[in-house]
């Protein structure tokens, strides 16, 4: 019996090639395919793609109509999770690198995956080289400070999931009791930034915000590098400000901002404040909005 290397020349499919063609058989005007169709688009024996179909239909990248085949809601939800990574990533991307020539240390963007941060972006020189992450990397949410910013404006479910799945230290400043991640993740919500004091590498120290409007964190930004944390305080405020202005580009001033915007303009004239209690008005309002 020839085999399929002996009589094309190339060695044999895979089975995850395999699995890729039946999927590329898909991408057609066409939202529904037969089993023939498959085999004919894919060029996959039919006692393969039959299989290779079985199997996607239980992971629910395809579903199943009587004879007929079409793309499920796994491959839709991993579709639409691609295209908002790439639209937050794009949104990000030029306010990273003002953030990295301001404050001088390695810039992430990061998102949430489970009890791990997951990066999209690292901005950063040939000094940054001392810092263990790359794009695509992942670390332990609760020793980073991207992974708690997002934690403490996410769900609780999702705490308590991090916190049954174990805190393992991965420095002797790693937090690994409960209640005290809990009381962190509450200070991270008074302040609206994250530290991270060598809890994830030793020497490397971060600060991070997260990229929330009104409600829930959907990605966090941070600073840091070796020997940072005496810079913390000084470069969170920037931060912050990245995260904000992030959100904005991608979502707009937002409902509240709206509404006070069309009540400005409703609103009959008042007559001007007197500059010294604007000075304090200011000061005050400073104060607030950086708590």
């Amino acid at each position: 019996m020839t085999t399929q290397a002996a009589t094309t020349g190339f060695p044999p499919l895979s089975l995850l090639e395999k699995a890729a063609k039946v999927l590329s058989a898909f991408q057609s005007a066409e939202p529904r395919l037969t089993l023939t169709q498959v085999v004919q688009r894919s060029g996959i024996p039919r006692s393969s793609a039959h299989r290779i179909l079985d199997q996607l239909v239980q992971l629910r990248w395809l579903e199943r109509e009587g004879h007929d085949y079409r793309l499920g809601m796994g491959m839709l939800e991993l579709g639409a999770l691609a295209s908002h990574h790439n639209r937050l990533r794009r949104a990000a991307l030029p306010h990273l690198h003002a953030l990295h020539e301001s404050t001088g240390h390695l810039v992430h963007l990061t998102v949430l995956d489970g009890a791990e941060v997951v990066y999209l972006e690292r901005i950063g020189g040939s000094d940054d080289g001392g810092v263990p992450s790359r794009v695509g990397g992942r670390q332990p949410a609760h020793c980073t400070a991207a992974g708690k910013a997002i934690l403490a404006f996410g769900d609780a479910a999702l705490v308590e999931q991090v916190i049954h799945g174990g805190l393992r230290a991965r420095t002797p400043r790693t937090i690994t009791r409960p209640e005290s991640l809990r009381r962190e993740l509450a200070a991270v919500r008074e302040r609206g930034v994250a530290f991270d004091h060598e809890e994830g590498f030793r020497g490397v120290s971060c600060v991070a915000a997260p990229l929330r409007g009104a409600g829930r964190a959907v990605a966090a930004i941070s600073v840091c590098g070796n020997g940072a944390h005496r810079e913390l305080e000084r470069i969170a405020p920037s931060v912050l400000g990245c995260a904000r202005s992030v959100w904005q580009d991608m979502f707009g001033p937002g409902r509240r901002a709206k509404n006070r915007a069309r009540s400005e303009r409703a609103a009959p004239s008042v007559p001007a404040v007197p500059p010294h209690a604007m000075d304090g008005m200011m000061s005050w309002l400073r104060f607030s909005e950086w708590m």
